[in-house]
């Protein structure tokens, strides 16, 4: 009876985890390369032979005990001698010689013996030879048995990793106060090279476990061997788990007890003698790499300063250090080489600490360990990395007391880690389909899959998977009881590992000299191993090893190889002796044996049968002890249906059987003639055989093979059987990638396993249904189950193969691509043809739904683009378009991809140098951005690659490069947002984000690598291997769940970090929670690895207990600090009892008492108390607050110890509060070169990217003779930041637009403008009082600092300008008595200044550590003043005494519940009440009496980025375009509950949603009502009372495209590139009406004239010219559209009305010129004479009928960007249109020292009849004026630059340019008087005279300004 396999699949119930670790290449622990030929350290060795533990503890004599004198056990080469140094008074080695790999000292003798030490530390006691180079490798084994080679030298220049190699360059210093010290302190060269003549004797500590934690995340075994290499002397070696400190005796460490934590004095055997009198420090060196605590890579190991000896009394207590300019410039220096000697541009290395001073005995006292913060999201300037760690300074002593050693920060971590758990694969075979194997308890199947071992439970479904392989795995083989597996590698580097099959441990790995091993056979034993395989040369090649040993440590040797000529398709070694072989193949079965090192064989004699072609052999089972074992019999079988049973002892065949597919009645099987079963495999049980073969079929027969007693079909040939161990059960493989095995008794066939023939080209995932479609190059599409990954459909197309397959959103319908240009979709429910489109040629390169299910997009090789609507089943096509893809690109998942609103598409095309953005639901383009063009500095044109959105809140667009990069684009803009790089070291094959916008997954080559899409850390991603052939694609699953990735196979991976909508509240575990530095309770997720057997290591709660640092590296995880990074502290203590939270009075800090601390409400000693004082001249304070450690934290928590006492001397009276050292920097001219990351926060201002720069020269009307006054400005910038003040009192009220200040009348309206800035003003504040107005912007070109003016309300006068900020100012605010002034530099400056109001003198200075994103003085006090920023807020206090004022800073963090949160807002409330907001929509309520925070409250789902509070009242605003009124009467009695406060007594009031995310408000003293200003460049007047928002100021966004006036001049017009028209009141200047086009952008407008006559509101209309060719006619009166053209192909760029208003005349970007008739609609005229070059002006005037000898009373021109201009003479109503005159302009051939080529502007002379006037780029800066009579120039007007805009009076002769250089001039002509005009920000691209000639626009980006004539 017959068992025929269906479709299905098995159960997945849980796997074991998989692992990948941060910037490394591993997965399940094991790295992603192999060993190589030649490379130290490559491949695993046994475990070495335990030395007893008594002899290493508590040190272990390296040369005593392996008796290096006697050269037995260790070895030398080259010149290496025994000589006694005078000054050690000992025996010692000298090493030396010019090559240092021919001279060495080596333990242990050979390389295949081992050293076993397991001690953590590594003395080396050494001197270098002076102006010698040196190297030492060091051999260190893994728990994975990983052999790594640890190296460090003078000869290395940087730092080196691999997987299996780290090299370390060793840099000196020199004796201090020598010359090499002064130079080396000045040249960085210097420190990098040969020793130096002065070299110290050194005492180097190597913490081994730390190194390869931190290097390549490996965990320590033990030390294997030592080279030291010349040239160096040596006195001895030492290891030990203790921390030896040279510096102390043992009488001081019995008196300060160091023992118990693990310090102890040198043994006297290895100590260096130190004379009497003398100090240890000032006579040898003492290196510790890497630095305690440290956990953060260095890349190098350096010498420290000499320093005195740690003699005198030993303290535990934290002792001062005062560091010198020497010390100081040396850590300088160090910082510089140490540094990444590469980083990528736009995406630097940014390290966020610089070492921090504690003083400790040396190797004594624990340091707490300094976690750092997560920076947010933004693009950053390079920014060198700041990392001196591994650098141990000793101070000269300055008491009785001992100074410490200087340790680095942490490294801050992407988290969780790993982030993906490797659950299951779909596939199977990869290199061979013939390798399955059973376990020897029945319950487990093992097969490849490419090159991962899997491990497949049959019952649960559940995978165990060997990684280590490289290439595809080609063989496996079992030993008799299934404790060992071999496996097989292919590829030209051939090898094998042996794995511990319980544990999952690579015993060993080991080349096998053969190109290519194709089949492996264990003894039964396990001793020994055989393979076949091919040579370099195509011979056969057969290779024994003997594996005896392996399992106990030792290696795998070579017993015997042969060569034969023979064909071998199988081998296997007999049951019965390990040295006895059997193969077989084409024409051949011979038997092998091994003797005395050689392998022969011998044929077997076939007889007639010699031309069989052999596939496989068995021995029989079920031997009887009465026969001797060598008279077992053995099968083969054949391709011809033969087996043939051989007489293994005889070398004879005893008889041959041959099968046939088919037994009619009464002929035997093996009688019949005609074609036999060609059987694949054979395998034997006691009782049966099984057989398969070519013609699909899995056979049982008796012994006998009289009959068939069971059979299973396939559709594939089997290509292997397996008979279980129980002989229950049949396992089978086919050629198709089946797994699956027959129960025997049920007679039930079960599929294990179904996969694709060939790579995986593309999936689907399908989230309502949880379902995965695939395409294959097999030429199938498969669905498959997510939950079970059963496959559940399979299709096929005849002589088509599947390109692209994409699953409907909403619908079971699946869309399929083929290479042949169809697409098809089909009902899954029925499993049925929907219908089929055939409007592509070629192979289909991208197919994908929209996410709301309306729409389909397909896209082929020949660039055609087809848009679909999916409204119904059966889809129907809407659109296609051609050559808009690009050809070249390739194909693959992500061609086309759609924003996750449905309104956007993007792709890369035309050409793969161009991503183009289309509205999905039209395919009209949007946007173009050429990738090409971004690298200004590369050299090759870099090219898209994929692209990707990101979540719809975002509105960014991702594209992968050519290059190796990853650009964030604006999607609407096409801005570059940021950039990543490099991503993989080859091009980026696919990316996906994840929906919550956190995560992002790349693909390139073999790789996947999970990013922090905010790249926030030192290391942003995780890598993960395991695929053997490039990742075609990878994809959250729709829950973010899991993670897929297809290549070779499916891999279906565990995504750990939770979504954000599924973030488990109320300290659940949460993804965000490993990232919460202070929380109470968390999960952490460890998963470590020991070969291949998986542990996942679970740690929560507090009580958690750091483990020994030998073990796994990771096994608390690094949390980032609340506080800021590590910093050189020189803090100082606190008396105790003291009644104010800041410390009083100069006496206590200077008294440096012992046990000196104070106590706060909690009874915790205070420790984050920081006191500065501020010194003028000086160089600029970092201050960096501590936060203490409180007993109800958790240890993971971020807390710092009170730092050292600052002890008296003369620089403690010099800088009595000093708190902090500024941090070493390159530069000390430009301390703040370093450019920070943007915090994630928008409250930080940026100012708008501005080619245009200051005009040289400014010609300045004399005072009482300006012509032109500005009279009004247009817009508000919604740019800035609380850039808009408003005094309910006085009724002061001021904003700013670009670089003016307008202060309004809020009554009247009238406005008045303070000009004096020439950038972009970022905010404003204004005293309590009203009489002063503090404005600041950012610095103008050739100023080294921003500009802030101080203004005299009254007067508008300026009464001061300070200068002292580098960047941008993004909050200012006065004290409560408007002493004070307070400014606050943004993420990049860093800086806090204050300032005296009444001189406005600089009082003090000070630089933070972390970006700081508003600041408030309480109203209670002028002496407090509070800030917030990353995770807490700074208070500080003001204490003037005399002419100095001191600073008291105090650091509260935030409560733990808000996580890793950014404080953005604040303000203060009634009495000690302060509320701040934060980046994720929560707000804090703080009592500033104890500093700390009682209470907070979700009050918005976005960012809050303002607060104002009054009368039990406050207004919150956010970035979500609302602002909230909350009632907080009940906050005040809240407080005295503490942290138990509840938020439900905080009511909602009132909710108000405005155009844009709120930058700024003021509101009165009840909050009743207010003026708000948003980021839409909007100020709205808000009444709570009457719940009410009425627009006060409007204006443009973004840039202003064209102004004009209306006839009567009651009105101007306005558009802009936000698609809007919007129309103004000249009187008040306030917005009547705006007409809004969606997704266009408005190019150009004009005004419809009119006669006097018939001027009526009815005639008044606006044409406007719009990017998609169209040109639309608006009403102003009806405030509706009454017409829309479309005359062009192209935006337009151009547009005017005829003189009489009867006719449309519009220019496009192709230079085509349209006339059309608003009445009709229709296009009358299309002119070509410009084509090819945009048009840049229309103009139109009247002239007399018969002027110019031509008929019509109209004259008209237009200018195209060529620098031609075309005048015509045109008669409508005769519909002529007659060419005038044709002028152009000359140039030179190429620009120089502009950035872009000026317009060609012309227009016709209003008191010049006949006459135009031309501006352009040409041989001169000037303005042609041609007479059109005379056709020639007849006058000339010098200009300044290159004009940008032009307009002429139509009534006086005046004549208004502006320039790029943000400069407006008025020419009167023509004696071509100039007066020029400031108040622009940027290029005054437009200027129009009113029609009167009385009034001017102009306008400057976004911002109009209305100047007035009155000089005329």
């Amino acid at each position: 009876m017959g068992a025929t396999p269906g479709l299905g699949g098995h159960r997945d119930n849980g796997v074991p985890p998989g692992q990948g670790t941060s910037g490394h290449g591993c997965i399940n622990g094991v790295p992603g390369t192999g060993s190589k030929g030649g490379r130290p350290g490559g491949g695993t060795v046994p475990p070495p032979l335990p030395v007893p533990a008594a002899w290493q503890r508590p040190y272990l004599n390296v040369f005593k005990h392996f008796r290096v004198e006697e050269w037995k056990r260790s070895a030398r080469e080259g010149d290496v001698a025994t000589l006694t140094d005078a000054k050690l008074k000992g025996t010692v080695y000298r090493i030396r010689g010019s090559v240092p790999a021919s001279n060495y000292l080596q333990l242990p003798r050979t390389g295949t013996q081992s050293l076993g030490l397991a001690g953590r530390y590594l003395y080396l006691l050494f001197r270098p030879m002076p102006h010698k180079h040196f190297v030492v490798h060091l051999d260190v084994v893994t728990e994975e048995n990983r052999v790594v080679r640890i190296s460090f030298s003078t000869l290395f220049k940087e730092f080196k990793s691999t997987a299996t190699w780290l090299q370390f360059p060793f840099l000196f210093g020199a004796a201090e106060g020598s010359v090499c010290d002064s130079v080396a302190r000045t040249a960085r060269r210097d420190l990098v090279g040969a020793a130096p003549a002065d070299t110290r004797w050194t005492c180097l500590v190597l913490d081994l476990p730390s190194v390869l934690s931190l290097y390549l995340s490996r965990r320590y075994s033990h030390l294997k061997g030592i080279k030291l290499c010349s040239n160096l002397l040596v006195k001895n070696l030492c290891t030990s788990d203790l921390v030896f400190d040279p510096g102390v005796t043992f009488s001081e460490a019995r008196r300060a007890d160091l023992a118990c934590r693990g310090v102890a004095p040198m043994p006297r055997e290895m100590a260096f003698p130190v004379p009497k009198g003398e100090k240890w420090h000032d006579l040898y060196d003492y290196i510790r790499f890497p630095s305690e605590g440290s956990e953060l890579p260095y890349d190098s190991i350096q010498k420290s300063c000499p320093a005195p000896a740690a003699g005198g009394q030993v303290s535990e207590d934290p002792q001062p250090v005062m560091l010198t300019k020497a010390v100081r410039d040396r850590l300088s220096l160090v910082h510089q080489i140490t540094s990444p000697k590469a980083m990528p541009r736009r995406c630097p290395v940014i390290t966020k600490s610089i070492p921090e001073v504690h003083l400790m005995a040396p190797g004594g006292d624990q340091e707490l360990k300094k976690n750092q913060r997560p920076h947010s999201a933004g693009d950053a300037g390079p920014s060198p990395a700041v990392s001196d760690g591994g650098i141990h300074v000793y101070a000269h002593q300055r008491s009785e007391r001992t100074p410490r050693a200087v340790h680095s920060g942490s490294e801050e971590t992407f988290l969780p880690d790993p982030i993906l758990k490797l659950r299951m694969i779909i596939g199977f075979g990869g290199c061979s389909t013939r390798w399955a194997l059973w376990t020897r308890n029945n319950a487990a199947v093992v097969y490849p899959c490419h090159a991962v071992i899997v491990i497949l439970q049959i019952q649960t479904g559940e995978q165990r998977f060997f990684i280590g392989h490289t290439d595809k795995v080609s063989a496996l083989a079992f030993n008799g009881d299934s404790t060992l597996l071999a496996s097989a590698q292919a590829g030209p580097l051939s090898v094998v590992r042996l794995w511990d099959f319980s544990t999952g441990t690579c015993l060993s790995l080991f080349k096998t000299h053969v190109r290519s091993l194709f089949s492996l056979s264990f003894s039964y034993s396990g001793a020994v191993l055989c393979g076949v395989g091919k040579d370099g040369h195509g011979k056969t090649m057969v290779v024994v090893w003997k594996a005896a040993q392996v399992t106990r440590g030792g290696e795998v040797a070579v017993l015997a190889k042969a060569h034969t000529d023979v064909d071998i398709q199988a081998l296997k070694i007999a049951l019965f002796d390990d040295t006895r072989m059997v193969s077989c193949g084409r024409d051949n079965i011979r038997l092998w044996r091994v003797r005395s090192g050689a392998l022969r064989s011998c044929p077997i004699n076939l007889g007639e049968y010699h031309s069989l072609e052999f596939t496989d052999l068995a021995f029989e089972e079920g031997h009887t002890a009465e026969r001797e074992p060598e008279e077992r019999t053995l099968f083969v079988c054949s391709k011809s249906g033969h087996v043939l049973e051989v007489d293994y002892k005889n070398v004879c065949v005893r008889s041959v059987r041959r099968l046939l597919p088919a037994e009619p009645r009464g002929c035997p099987r093996q009688d019949r003639a005609g074609p036999g079963i060609a059987i694949n495999s054979i395998s034997f049980s006691s009782t049966f055989c099984a057989t398969g073969s070519e013609d699909g079929y899995l056979r049982l027969w008796p012994l006998d093979f009289s009959a068939v007693l069971l059979e299973a079909e396939h559709k594939a040939p089997v290509s292997s059987v397996c008979i279980s161990p129980d002989s229950r059960k049949v396992l089978c493989t086919t050629a198709a990638g089946n797994v699956g095995y027959l129960a025997i008794q049920s007679q039930d066939y079960n599929t294990l396993m179904r996969s694709h023939q060939d790579s995986v080209l593309a999936f689907s995932v399908e989230g309502l249904w949880k379902q995965m479609a695939t395409v294959s190059q097999d030429g199938t599409i498969r669905v498959w189950d997510l939950v079970s990954m059963q496959q559940l459909y399979d299709f096929t197309a005849a002589d088509e193969t599947p390109s692209a397959v994409a699953f409907h959103p909403t619908q079971r319908i699946l869309a399929c691509g083929f290479d042949g240009g169809m697409v098809r979709t089909f009902c899954l429910a029925a499993s049925d043809l929907l219908v089929e489109h055939k409007q592509h040629r070629t192979v289909i390169t991208g197919l994908t739904f929209s996410p709301d299910g309306n729409f389909m997009f397909s896209s082929c090789l020949q660039g055609t683009l087809a848009l679909y609507s999916c409204v119904a089943q059966k889809s129907h096509i809407l659109r296609v378009l051609g050559n808009v893809v690009a050809r070249d690109a390739g194909s693959g998942p992500g061609a086309l991809v759609v924003s996750g609103d449905s309104r956007l598409l993007a792709f890369v095309g035309p050409s793969k140098y161009v991503v183009t953005v289309m509205e999905a639901c039209s395919l009209d383009e949007l946007l173009r951005v050429d990738i090409s063009i971004l690298d200004l500095n590369s050299m090759a044109l870099d090219s898209a690659l994929r692209v990707c959105f990101a979540p719809a809140p975002r509105g960014e667009l991702l594209v992968s490069t050519s290059s190796n990069k990853i650009l964030v684009l604006d999607a609407k803009t096409g801005r570059l947002v940021r950039e990543v790089s490099p991503v993989h070291k080859v091009s980026c094959s696919s990316l996906a984000l994840s929906k919550d916008g956190r995560y992002l997954l790349t693909a390139g080559d073999r790789v996947i690598k999970v990013w922090d899409y905010g790249m926030r850390f030192d290391v942003n991603f995780q890598v993960y291997i395991g695929h053997s052939e490039p990742v075609r694609q990878v994809a959250f699953t729709p829950d973010q769940r899991h993670v897929i990735s297809i290549g070779d196979a499916i891999f279906l991976w565990d995504f750990l970090a939770l979504p954000v909508e599924r973030s488990p509240q109320d300290g659940a575990p949460s993804s965000e929670s490993t990232l919460l530095p202070g929380a109470s309770e968390k999960r952490r997720s460890g998963f470590s690895c020991v070969g291949g057997s998986w542990r996942n290591e679970l740690e929560e709660g507090s009580s958690e207990k750091l483990k020994d640092a030998s073990e796994t590296p990771r096994q608390t995880v690094p949390l980032p600090l609340l506080s800021s990074p590590p910093c050189l502290d020189v803090s100082s203590g606190h008396q105790a009892g003291c009644q104010s939270i800041f410390s009083e009075s100069d006496r206590e800090e200077e008294a440096g008492l012992p046990d000196s601390s104070r106590t706060v409400a909690n009874g915790e000693k205070d420790a984050s108390v920081l006191v500065v004082e501020s010194v003028r001249n000086e160089e600029l304070l970092v201050v960096r607050p501590k936060v203490r450690q409180e007993s109800s934290r958790s240890p993971g928590e971020s807390a710092n110890a009170l730092g050292p006492r600052l002890a008296p001397g003369k620089l403690v009276r010099k800088y009595r509060f000093l708190l902090c050292v500024a941090e070493p920097r390159k530069e000390t001219k430009n301390p703040k070169s370093q450019r920070s990351v943007r915090p994630d926060s928008y409250r930080h201002f940026t100012p708008r990217f501005k080619a245009s720069v200051l005009p040289q020269n400014f010609l300045s009307p004399p005072a009482g003779s300006e012509v032109l006054k500005l009279k009004a400005v247009i817009g508000y910038n919604g740019n800035g930041r609380g850039n808009m003040v408003w005094n309910p009192d006085t009724g002061f009220f001021a904003y700013t637009c670009g670089c003016v200040i307008v202060v309004e009348d809020l009554h009247s309206g009238s406005q008045h403008h303070w000009l004096g800035h020439s950038e972009e003003i970022s905010t404003l504040a204004v005293s309590h009082d009203a009489q002063v107005l503090a404005s600041a912007s950012g610095k103008r070109s050739g100023d080294s600092h921003c500009q802030i003016r101080i203004w005299k309300v009254q007067d508008g006068l300026c009464a001061a300008n300070l200068f002292h900020h580098e960047t941008q100012i993004q909050a200012m605010a006065f004290s409560r008595d408007d002493r004070f002034l307070v400014t606050l530099g943004d993420y990049n400056d860093q800086t806090i200044a204050l300032w005296n109001t009444y001189t406005y003198e600089l009082i003090s200075s000070t630089r933070i550590s972390e970006p700081v994103h508003d600041v408030a003085f309480s109203p209670l006090s002028h002496r407090d003043l509070a800030c917030v920023g990353k995770g807490a807020v700074t208070f500080w206090l003001l204490e003037q005494q005399g002419a100095d004022v001191n600073l008291k800073v105090h650091r509260a963090p935030a409560p733990d519940v808000l996580g890793p949160v950014e404080l953005t807002s604040l303000c203060y409330g009634a009495d000690a009440l302060l509320y701040s907001g934060t980046n994720s929509g929560q707000i804090c309520v703080w009592d500033t009496e104890t500093n700390c925070c009682f209470m907070t409250w979700e009050a918005d789902e976005g960012e809050i980025g303002v607060l104002v509070c009054g009368c039990d009242r406050l207004v919150s605003g956010s970035n979500t375009k609302r602002i909230r009124l909350w009632a907080v009467a009940a906050v005040q009695e809240l407080r005295l509950k503490g942290p138990d406060a509840s938020s439900t007594s905080v009511l909602l009031e009132h909710e108000i949603t405005l155009d844009g995310t709120i930058v700024s408000a003021a509101f009165d003293d009840s909050l009743e009502m207010g003026i708000v200003g948003t980021t839409a460049g909007t100020l709205w007047y808000v009444n709570w009372t009457e719940s009410t928002s009425i627009r006060l100021i409007s204006g443009h966004k973004n840039k202003v495209t064209e102004v004009c006036f209306s006839p009567d001049e009651t009105h101007c017009a306005t558009c802009g590139e936000d698609g809007s028209v919007r129309i103004w009141s000249l009187g008040s200047t306030e917005l009547v009406v705006q007409f809004q086009v969606l997704n266009q952008s408005c190019q150009c407008l004009a005004w419809k004239p009119c006669p006097v006559a018939a001027w009526g509101a009815k005639s008044q209309h606006i044409v406007a010219g719009y990017s998609d060719g169209t040109i639309r006619v608006f009403s102003i009166s009806r405030t509706e559209m009454e017409l829309k053209m479309h005359p062009h192909a192209v935006a337009l760029t151009a547009i005017a009305y005829s003189t009489d208003g009867e006719m449309i005349l519009s220019g496009g970007k192709d230079g085509l010129v349209a006339v059309s008739s608003p009445h009709t609609g229709m296009t009358i005229h299309v002119l070509a004479e410009h084509k090819g070059s945009p048009i840049t002006v229309l103009q139109c005037t009247r002239k007399q009928y018969r002027d110019f000898g031509v008929e019509g009373g109209e004259l008209w021109l237009a200018t195209s960007s060529d620098r031609r201009v075309s005048v015509w003479a045109s008669d409508w109503l005769k519909d002529k249109c007659e060419l005038l005159d044709w002028l152009s302009f000359p140039a030179p051939a190429g620009p120089e020292g502009l950035g872009g080529l000026p317009p060609s502007l012309a227009a016709f002379c209003p008191w010049e009849p006949g006459t135009l006037v031309y501006v352009g780029f040409g041989m001169q800066k000037e303005a042609l004026v041609y007479n059109l009579h005379k056709k020639q120039v007849v006058e000339k007007i010098s200009l300044p630059y290159f004009a940008t805009s032009l307009s002429l009076s139509p009534t006086a002769r005046f004549m208004a340019v502006g320039f790029g250089e943000r400069l407006l001039r008025l020419l009167r002509c023509p004696a071509s008087d100039a007066q020029d005009y400031a108040g622009h920000d940027d290029a005054v691209h437009l200027c129009r005279f009113a029609p009167s000639g009385r009034c001017l626009l102009t306008a400057s980006h976004s911002a109009v300004l209305l100047w007035e004539l009155t000089g005329s």
